[in-house]
């Protein structure tokens, strides 16, 4: 699709207040689907880690990062490795997100030191990815994957089966997915129930790594005791998806 976007993406002024329109893909309503170079797969990937949708603050780096490249006449394959490979959980949730996977023990399972790794120097490891590979807005919002409900939507339900099916078909049936929360990880299990992959390779149960969920993300990293938590944090949630992850990984629980 980036063939088809490149004068429109070249044509872009950053920075961005909102996706342009010459980037739409689909409206239904209040909900707006927009173009950003997310494309590229890691066919070798051992573990990807998917997302609801890229935010506007995503897409506005993929974006600035594919006008970059293509500025330079770079290869369109090229292009679209590097405006995903910079934008990928770019922001203040790789750092949580990091953080996580580090505490599950999902380095050693993928031989580095640190799952920081996965996003400098073994991006060969892992596949970045969303539920909804391209910019979803609701209302003019970032999607939260809350409402409308992604698998009841047809316009997202159809984007999911399209774009994310077309993915997990490139992958290899031994590679293992992180859904950030969990209506990404409720998407993964319908996809597993659809036959494009096995149940045991979705390692769901984290928290959703964004800074909204700092209490729930520190009691599941153990830096938050159970006495301290708010009424709107239930620790015995969190604690029984830990303990099935962790179960999937084969630790002892």
């Amino acid at each position: 699709m980036l063939s088809q976007l490149i004068k429109p993406i070249t044509a872009l002024q950053f920075p961005l207040k909102e996706m342009p329109s010459s980037l739409l893909l689909n409206k239904d309503k209040s909900i707006e689907m927009y173009y950003a170079p997310f494309d590229h797969v890691n066919t070798a990937a051992k573990i990807v880690i998917c997302g609801i949708t890229p935010g506007l603050q995503q897409a506005e780096i993929a974006l600035q990062e594919a006008h970059r490249q293509l500025s330079t006449n770079k290869p369109l394959p090229i292009v679209s490795q590097s405006a995903k490979e910079t934008a990928s959980f770019a922001g203040p949730m790789r750092k949580n997100l990091i953080r996580m996977l580090n505490h599950i023990g999902l380095q050693h399972r993928l031989g580095v030191n640190d799952c920081e790794e996965l996003f400098t120097i073994r991006k060969d490891l892992v596949h970045y990815t969303s539920a909804l590979r391209y910019p979803v807005f609701v209302n003019g919002k970032n999607y939260s994957g809350r409402t409308p409900k992604m698998l009841g939507t047809p316009l997202l339900r159809e984007a999911i089966e399209q774009y994310l099916g077309e993915e997990l078909r490139q992958l290899s049936s031994e590679t293992l997915y992180v859904p950030l929360g969990d209506s990404v990880a409720d998407v993964l299990f319908f996809m597993a129930e659809s036959g494009y992959i096995k149940r045991e390779q979705i390692l769901a149960g984290m928290p959703h790594p964004s800074g909204a969920n700092a209490e729930r993300i520190a009691f599941f990293l153990g830096e938050k005791s159970r006495e301290n938590l708010s009424d709107k944090t239930n620790p015995e949630i969190i604690l029984s998806k830990k303990q099935q992850l962790l179960s999937v990984l084969g630790y002892a629980v």
